[in-house]
């Protein structure tokens, strides 16, 4: 009777904690989902009374666009909203295709200029060239528009007309042509580098890449190639089941090669090679860079934790989160990051906290103190919380203040250009060379645009004696600020004789790309980049390809010595608005 007792009394113990454990649940969604419909009334009162008292007259798109942007953007970078009107946009993210021409376009004072012809498209055949001006489409001027208003004019269906008006060395043209649909090679080189060593450069995780990357592996293997390069530098990545497929051309069936975990469970995955490889053995170097992001880290690391190969270059980005589609109301679509992902050893290499912003609205990198290590199927140390490090670490060297100016500022484009039409052919790709005579031309060139710069210590020191004057000291030092400015100041004659080979460098590679494309401009380029010789130097000593893939330490970080010839790959910076067309 007393056990019977004693158990009644824990059985309502039992329910009553119960209950109230459930009552607080219920409460705190009843709460959450209070909050959420109070805000949401809070916002469409808001619009309507915005939309009946403003003074002007309110674009309802246009605002809750702005809105949307803004809350997502207190998220993370990649959580995006997309209208109906970026629906060319949002496919050209997913597939690589769209309708259009088949060019870059980039603005160019009050006009748009052609930077970049994809070979063999519309605007190719029809004889557009890099450095011609758009001026109208279909009669209607594109003065004053920008580059995001032009494209969506050169855009459209495939199979529709277009009339493009093109002024050329001062003459306008018309050019009448078809849209087609355009589809970006992921692949746009790949080669044998020497007799032992294939090379493919590969540049976005699309919808069916891995086709265009298994064609060009199972193509170089016709040549009896001896080890691999595959180059993933400023990928940015794209779609993960392509990076699935990838990494399966290296390695063989029941691999996980990366799991997705997220708030949503049933979402939650682990994805494993599912087909016989390629090639398993062959000896195998994956490039890196900054740029390397999302789908290439994928790529990168799962090489990495695999033990399949050897990765060259830089730190990469370090995004390690998933973003999947969801359709919303009227066409519209929604970009949203649901998941984190995590490479073979267990890693995830997301490098930004965008979970903990700082109080100004910043996000941070992940501590040292909360990074952890993990290990590759041979035991190697490997660590998450900010990309993917490399076992060989090559550091370009940087452009000079110089050669940069003259980048950005396209001027080094603007004598290609001018080239290009004094000159009806050139000789192949590789051995093509500037003469100079031509790089006398090119300073002449300068001096006709009037070309000057300062460089980061003029302008430190302009602020500095700024600053003097400000505070009264610079009249007591003037001789000294004077001796200063005498000593730092850049002479452009001398800085064009200093820094002649990268930016001849530029200039060729420029040139070449008029005549020969994209594919031309990597054949020249490749030949001496730093990371792609290294890679080759490593898989070329087995013993060392061996030693870095069993743990065992190798020092491979390139070093310059006094003396050593220029290097000619230094990254470029980046021209921010271009947008194929």
């Amino acid at each position: 009777m007393k056990k019977n007792k004693k158990g009644i009394i824990n059985l309502v113990i039992c329910l009553v904690v119960f209950a109230g454990i459930s009552t607080s649940f219920l409460a705190t969604q009843e709460t959450r989902d209070f909050r959420l419909a109070k805000n949401l009334d809070i916002f469409f009162s808001m619009f309507r009374e915005l939309n009946t008292f403003y003074v002007d007259e309110i674009n309802p798109d246009k605002i809750i666009k702005t809105g949307i942007d803004n809350m997502l953007k207190s998220l993370d970078p990649y959580t995006v909203y997309y209208p109906e009107s970026d629906a060319d946009e949002f496919a050209f993210i997913t597939t690589g295709k769209y309708g259009g021409i088949g060019s870059l376009v980039r603005s160019n004072g009050d006009y748009t200029i052609v930077s970049e012809i994809y070979k063999g498209f519309p605007a190719d055949l029809a004889g557009i060239r890099p450095g011609d001006l758009f001026k109208k489409v279909d009669g209607v001027s594109l003065k004053g528009m920008t580059t995001d208003q032009v494209s969506e004019k050169l855009k459209g269906t495939p199979g529709t007309e277009i009339i493009i008006t093109v002024e050329r060395n001062g003459k306008e043209s018309d050019y009448k042509m078809k849209r087609e649909k355009i589809a970006i090679p992921p692949v746009p080189y790949y080669s044998m580098l020497d007799n032992e060593t294939g090379y493919i450069r590969f540049t976005n995780f699309t919808q069916n890449s891995i086709e265009d990357i298994k064609k060009a592996l199972i193509d170089l293997k016709t040549k009896n190639p001896k080890q691999i390069i595959v180059d993933l530098r400023g990928n940015p990545g794209g779609l993960l089941s392509e990076a699935v497929e990838i990494v399966n051309l290296f390695v063989g069936p029941g691999l996980e090669v990366v799991s997705t975990k997220g708030k949503v469970k049933q979402f939650d995955e682990d994805f494993k090679t599912t087909k016989a490889p390629v090639d398993e053995k062959i000896p195998l170097a994956v490039l890196i860079n900054r740029s390397s992001a999302s789908a290439s880290e994928i790529v990168a690391g799962a090489i990495q934790d695999l033990d399949r190969g050897i990765i060259v270059g830089q730190r990469s980005y370090g995004k390690g989160l998933v973003q999947i589609t969801r359709p919303l109301s009227y066409n519209t679509q929604l970009k949203v990051t649901t998941a984190k992902y995590y490479i073979p050893s267990g890693r995830c290499i997301q490098a930004r906290d965008f979970s903990h912003p700082n109080e100004d609205g910043s996000v941070g990198f992940i501590p040292d103190s909360l990074i952890s290590e993990f290990k590759t199927r041979n035991g190697r140390i490997v660590k998450d919380g900010g990309g993917i490090m490399p076992d060989i670490e090559v550091q370009p060297e940087s452009l000079s203040q110089i050669t940069s100016e003259l980048y950005l500022r396209n001027l080094i484009f603007d004598y290609a250009t001018q080239y290009f039409w004094n000159h009806a052919e050139i000789s192949n790709a590789v051995d093509f060379k500037i003469t100079d005579q031509d790089y006398i031309d090119f300073k002449n060139f300068l001096i006709s645009r009037n070309f000057d710069y300062k460089t980061v210590s003029e302008n430190s020191l302009n602020e500095l004696i700024a600053d003097a004057k400000k505070e009264k000291y610079y009249d007591h030092n003037k001789t000294l600020f004077d001796e200063m400015q005498k000593n730092i100041s850049h002479n452009l004659d001398k800085d064009l004789i200093t820094f002649h080979d990268e930016i001849v460098d530029l200039i060729e590679e420029e040139i070449v790309s008029r005549y020969y494309y994209e594919y031309g401009a990597i054949d020249r380029s490749i030949r001496k980049d730093e990371q792609v010789i290294k890679a080759i130097e490593v898989l070329s000593n087995k013993d060392k390809y061996s030693s870095l893939l069993g743990g065992k330490p190798v020092n491979g970080i390139i070093t310059k010595k006094s003396g050593d010839p220029v290097v000619l790959n230094s990254p470029k910076p980046e021209i921010k608005d271009q947008l194929p067309v």
